[in-house]
């Protein structure tokens, strides 16, 4: 874009350059995901509903100067503080708005570039890390069991249940995709995900896994072709993909079965937890931590070890006992602190 003299007042430059950015510079350039780019849109319209209400500026007046520092400062302390938004939720919104200026500044650097390196000194709040939320054992097993399978919705919905907890799938990707992201007569059958930055992971099914599948195939897609979704529901007469807000209702539901039969289930179940309780099960399982990385598809292992990399009581109970018996049988195996290497890594920052 060519420099244009008081762009940063011009509410037409405002809006032309947002528009370009929600709807060309992040799904098609960035290639962020469907839900990266909806939170972002949120958080860009959360600010300048803001702008409108609590600072009295019209939306056909908006302009980039109505960016700057102090007013995304106010905004932060007013979720913060008055509407008691969660941190993350605040964060987010704060990233969306660095992240338009900083599109802005790229594209004319001489009316936004100002802007922008003063906008981006605010810095979000620090989210403390909480207790990792999974289903144990026992309550996965009686979750998966919950769905009544003599009905088609229950053995549709039981087939869900099954796939997110075997591939430790997203949501979202579980519920956009589609038939030929199946590969069930491959040497080594597995699924297609794609998932965020529009990404592309293989994940192998577990022979259980596969035999629910050919079954639920012969039932539900006896006709449909490939591009079909692997999971739908019909709604006058029309066939469409579920959405996450569904198999949210429908999770608290089958928590709530297991309840009443004396099942105890987490005080706040949600789709997520199903996806960390896969992780966490191969973690305990022995599973390294650079193959969780692949199979949940975090692009750093700092955010795998993050969430998984901690030791529960069981581990930690298990390490000890293995470290008593090694230290008891006069095993060398125990006695590496004359190693260098293993000094050098104890004994550094």
């Amino acid at each position: 874009m060519k420099n244009k003299k008081n762009a940063s007042t011009d509410s037409r430059v405002f809006w032309s350059m947002s528009r370009e950015f929600t709807s060309h510079k992040l799904p098609d350039i960035r290639k962020a995901s469907q839900n990266t780019v909806k939170a972002y849109r949120e958080g860009l319209n959360k600010f300048i509903d803001y702008l409108e209400a609590e600072k009295g500026i019209a939306r056909t007046e908006l302009s980039f100067d109505d960016f700057g520092k102090a007013n995304i400062t106010d905004f932060l302390d007013w979720m913060l503080n008055t509407k008691k938004y969660a941190i993350k939720t605040c964060n987010l919104r704060i990233t969306a708005i660095i992240a338009l200026l900083e599109y802005a500044a790229n594209e004319d650097s001489g009316n936004f570039m100002a802007i922008y390196l003063d906008a981006r000194t605010v810095k979000g709040m620090k989210v403390q890390p909480g207790p990792i939320e999974y289903f144990e054992g026992y309550q996965i097993k009686a979750l998966l069991a919950a769905p009544d399978t003599g009905t088609k919705v229950g053995r549709r919905n039981q087939m869900m249940l099954i796939l997110y907890y075997d591939t430790a799938a997203r949501i979202s990707e579980l519920l956009e995709m589609t038939m030929d992201q199946l590969h069930l007569d491959a040497e080594v059958p597995y699924l297609t995900i794609l998932g965020k930055g529009r990404k592309y992971r293989n994940i192998p099914l577990m022979d259980k896994t596969i035999q629910h599948l050919k079954r639920y195939i012969k039932e539900f897609h006896p006709i449909f072709g490939l591009d079909h979704p692997l999971f739908y529901t019909r709604t006058h007469g029309c066939q469409h993909a579920l959405s996450s807000d569904t198999v949210e209702t429908m999770l608290k539901s089958y928590c709530k079965a297991c309840m009443r039969i004396g099942v105890s289930m987490p005080n706040h179940p949600h789709c997520h937890m199903i996806r960390k309780t896969r992780a966490m099960d191969l973690y305990k399982g022995g599973m390294p931590l650079s193959h969780i990385q692949q199979l949940l598809g975090h692009e750093s292992m700092s955010t795998t070890s993050g969430f998984y990399a901690f030791a529960t009581l069981e581990t930690l109970a298990e390490s000890m006992k293995k470290a008593n018996l090694e230290g008891s049988s006069g095993s060398s195996e125990g006695k590496k602190w004359n190693d260098e290497e293993v000094l050098k890594k104890l004994y550094s920052l």
